[in-house]
């Protein structure tokens, strides 16, 4: 299991640069998917099968979703039509499906080469230990973290608002 962490952790820095050094906003939303699956993949590896599954519900499904109504929401018409269907093409797909498939293999291969899919000699922790936490002690993190999240959601809304756009001198 030590080579599949490795192994994960070098797609995450991977997809993580292509991210940073990438202009267009669709692909690197793309990697910046396949990075957290990646970092996901890293706590299978860890014998922490549920953080692995918040990772990918939370992180690659939620915040990726606002993400992407972020992106759709700044769209600015017939040029930005035209602009994805060009971002739509099937090679911009490759990249991210070659590093994905191999983050399946690696997720296939770690489930099946032990028989309880878990790392030997690890402790499991339960989803009870983790909303214990969640809704004890880490409260005021958990809440803080919800209410920025919001305010990202309300400002990337109106700095996307075409009236805005039209009202200024």
């Amino acid at each position: 299991m030590e080579f599949a962490f490795y192994f994960a952790a070098g797609i995450a820095v991977a997809a993580t640069f292509r991210v940073i050094t990438g202009t267009n906003p669709v692909h690197a939303l793309l990697y910046l998917i396949v990075s957290l699956l990646a970092v996901a993949m890293t706590f299978f590896a860890l014998g922490a099968p549920f953080a692995g599954a918040l990772e990918i519900i939370v992180y690659a499904g939620a915040i990726m979703v606002l993400f992407v109504f972020v992106v759709m929401m700044l769209n600015l018409g017939p040029v930005a039509a035209e602009q994805e269907r060009k971002w739509l093409s099937p090679g911009i797909w490759v990249g991210p499906s070659i590093l994905s498939s191999l983050l399946l293999a690696q997720v296939l291969y770690a489930l099946f080469s032990t028989p309880s899919g878990a790392v030997i000699g690890t402790q499991m922790v339960d989803a009870k230990a983790v909303g214990i936490s969640l809704f004890g002690p880490y409260l005021l993190v958990v809440e803080l973290a919800s209410m920025l999240l919001l305010a990202a959601l309300v400002a990337a809304y109106h700095l996307g608002r075409h009236e805005a756009k039209d009202m200024k001198p």
